[in-house]
């Protein structure tokens, strides 16, 4: 069974569509936990209404260690209950019709299976331009340097081993960049790391909570991080 971790922030227009999307396009068993930071958010009432019209279980999580993206997501893969524990964003940005393929890796054994936009396949549709050269370049710098296996290491569209990430320090301190920590302490421990390629799209509703010059120092350190033990490791 999956757990679906969405951190939500002023989500009403949308989170009604993204849960038809996980009904057409998720075939595994599942649950979402819609995790919220107060009580005023306007997801919550929407989510109230309609959380019986759906054929799984939604459950509201409040985030208690914080307010903000990191936070957020950190409480919800705390509160999951399942072995697989797949992070996304409430905006649909997501094609949701790799999932299952991704489940099936997980099954196969692979610790972190990653959606990646920059692999033959994936694809990147509109956002703002700079972001989207920072994300490929790291990405596939990173890729070619360190042989990490998958070309999108910033995306925070993963699925996660629960186990994995319990034995895991998050040391996280900004916001996405949380993905990005998982994804090279576990490939630097040895985890098993799969890619599917996926395809992204500017969220049509609300305004994005991504504030890149703030998170890029955070980012910037896993990068790092990431070459850094590896090459200490092949000196060994």
């Amino acid at each position: 069974m999956l757990d679906i971790v969405v951190p939500v922030f002023n989500e009403a227009e949308g989170i009604l569509r993204l849960f038809e999307e996980i009904q057409n396009e998720i075939k595994t068993e599942k649950q979402v936990l819609i995790v919220y930071d107060f009580d005023g958010d306007t997801t919550v009432p929407v989510v109230k209404e309609h959380i019986a019209d759906f054929p799984f279980e939604i459950k509201l999580v409040l985030n208690t260690l914080g307010r903000g993206a990191l936070n957020a997501i950190k409480m919800g893969i705390s509160t999951a209950t399942n072995e697989m524990v797949l992070v996304m964003m409430a905006d649909s940005s997501d094609r949701l019709d790799v999932v299952d393929t991704m489940c099936n890796l997980m099954e196969q054994g692979y610790d972190i299976v990653c959606g990646s936009r920059y692999m033959k396949g994936g694809k990147q549709n509109g956002g703002p331009l700079l972001k989207g050269l920072f994300s490929r370049f790291a990405g596939l710098s990173l890729h070619f340097l360190t042989r990490i296996p998958t070309h999108d290491v910033t995306n925070s569209f993963k699925l996660y081993r629960k186990t994995m990430i319990d034995h895991l320090e998050i040391e996280s301190t900004g916001g996405f960049e949380i993905g990005l920590e998982i994804c090279v302490k576990a490939y630097t421990s040895g985890y098993r790391i799969a890619e599917v390629p996926s395809e992204w799209f500017d969220r049509e509703d609300g305004e994005s909570n991504f504030h890149m010059w703030k998170w890029i120092p955070h980012y910037l350190y896993w990068y790092f991080y990431c070459i850094i033990h590896i090459f200490k490791l092949k000196r060994k």
